[in-house]
């Protein structure tokens, strides 16, 4: 498994995480006054907005900070906004162009559903973007963050290919596992609309958010007319005060990520070779040399690290992750998932991840 931390977007450094963080509060302080911004939020669909206020006001923010035209909140979090930028950008029958590897059940799903004829390629070369998108392409869809080792494509790569065939389909850019932790997201590398997750990254449960140009947002909010549709005042506040703590925290977390990699790479642990990826987000692979990878798992699980996630940096998830290998991944190599595990530090230090790891290694072999 080959190093994949430069291949897309570096995550943020601290510093930068830092200013992402005072740049939500500056557009924050710019829509709501001061007594506005200590209130929880309003009910209801208001007439001529069709939504709370609060809920308009927090969208409004989110355009302004991402630089985009509109943004809207949405139930369903990741996969609702994913699906609700699919039905405002194409019909049942239509061509979607995306990337080779399968994509997310959830997605799967939806793709399903809507009736979309799916035309896979690889995004990783520019050419054949070129030869496949055409007048019959209806959208071009983008997962930000990758699910295979070998990929090596990024967002303003593909957005340049497919505009340079003189057709103009939808770019949607998955940016569930980008939003907050790399410094742009589709939208601001030239997609059409950026869909993710706010649940993802210390929001409440169920919201997400679409970004993007006005032509689809104001699709999407014709399908989300009725009140019981709509993310409440009080959601969106929530949503939006996760937001600003999110590019710190996550930063925080990607710096103990190198950390516990460096110092492993320094003083490795016999029988095990660590990894950095950008599969499905930025994350440390350990590779053992046996077929252990199960038994460390329910070793690490009985010394409090997680089982399995809950979003993907939820505000539950406290202490670190330690995950089997993606559903992409077991399908392409079985064998070499009995040999790999996945761990994401969350709010942890270093320290405590090489503590539950030390022990699940020596009670794995134990067994």
């Amino acid at each position: 498994m080959s190093e994949l931390t430069a291949r897309i977007q570096d995550p943020m450094t601290l510093e930068e995480a830092i200013a992402m963080q005072h740049r939500l509060v500056d557009a924050f302080r710019k829509e709501f006054n001061g007594q506005e911004q200590l209130q929880a939020g309003d009910y209801g669909v208001v007439g001529g907005l069709n939504r709370p206020r609060y809920t308009a006001k927090v969208e409004r923010v989110l355009a302004s900070f991402f630089g985009a035209e509109e943004a809207a909140l949405v139930r369903g979090a990741g996969t609702g906004a994913i699906r609700l930028s699919l039905m405002a950008a194409a019909r049942p029958g239509d061509e979607v162009v995306m990337h080779k590897p399968p994509v997310y059940p959830t997605t799967d799903v939806t793709l399903e559903s809507l009736g979309l004829k799916r035309v896979y390629i690889d995004l990783n070369n520019p050419n054949e973007i070129r030869r496949v998108v055409g007048p019959s392409t209806r959208v071009v869809y983008i997962q930000h963050t990758y699910q295979l080792e070998d990929d090596n494509y990024t967002v303003s790569g593909v957005v340049e290919a497919v505009r340079s065939t003189g057709f103009r389909p939808a770019v949607i850019a998955d940016d569930n596992y980008a939003a907050m932790k790399f410094p742009l997201i589709g939208c601001q590398l030239g997609a059409d609309l950026s869909a993710f997750s706010i649940f993802k990254i210390l929001g409440p449960e169920g919201v997400g958010c679409v970004v993007g140009k006005t032509s689809y947002l104001e699709k999407i909010r014709q399908f989300n007319y009725s009140g019981g549709s709509q993310v409440q005042g009080p959601e969106a506040m929530d949503a939006l005060r996760a937001l600003v703590h999110a590019p710190v925290t996550t930063a925080v977390t990607m710096q103990v990520t190198r950390e516990i990699y460096h110092r492993l790479i320094a003083d490795p642990l016999p029988g095990v070779r660590a990894h950095r990826a950008n599969i499905q987000g930025p994350h440390l692979v350990l590779e053992f040399d046996q077929p252990i990878a199960d038994r460390v798992l329910e070793e690490a699980w009985q010394l409090g690290a997680l089982p399995h996630p809950v979003g993907a940096e939820s505000r539950y998830e406290l202490a670190p992750l330690f995950y089997r290998m993606s559903a992409t991944y077991r399908s392409r190599d079985p064998e070499g998932a009995r040999y790999r595990i996945r761990i994401v530090p969350m709010r942890a230090g270093a320290d405590t991840v090489l503590d539950i790891l030390r022990q699940a290694l020596d009670g794995a072999r134990r067994r």
